[in-house]
């Protein structure tokens, strides 16, 4: 039977004119790498990010009529050093929320300057 390996990608989206907002938090803030979008998209305001060296990614797409959806809709990242991005984002502005706690899983949410929930997490050991 064919099975799912892992999750290659998520899209977020962003208003019109949202390019550098997102460079400025997926990319510096979060430290990810900006990398090119394919040939066949280049008609399509996107902007596209390596989360890691495995090739999981972060698309963050031009909506042209952003609306709400629903208020748990996110994306989770796992991170290397949750206490550093904590103080980063803090510092640079951003609403911090410290949710309930999870064994090994210590997590914070953000959101992007476009509104998107983002998760990041810590994975020390089992949660159970």
């Amino acid at each position: 039977m064919p099975s799912v390996k892992r999750l290659q990608h998520t899209s977020v989206p962003m208003p019109p004119g949202g390019e550098a907002r997102a460079r400025a938090f997926y990319g510096d803030l979060l430290g990810m790498r900006e990398i090119p979008k394919p040939e066949g998209l280049a008609a399509m305001t996107v902007v596209w990010f390596a989360a890691n060296e495995e090739g999981d990614e972060v698309h963050v797409f031009q909506e042209r009529n952003m609306g709400p959806n629903s208020a748990a809709q996110h994306l989770c990242l796992e991170v290397d050093d949750l206490s550093a991005y904590h103080s980063r984002l803090s510092d640079a502005g951003y609403d911090v929320r410290i949710p309930e706690t999870i064994h090994n899983r210590p997590r914070l949410f953000v959101r992007d300057p476009f509104a998107n929930l983002i998760e990041l997490v810590e994975i020390r050991g089992q949660y159970v």
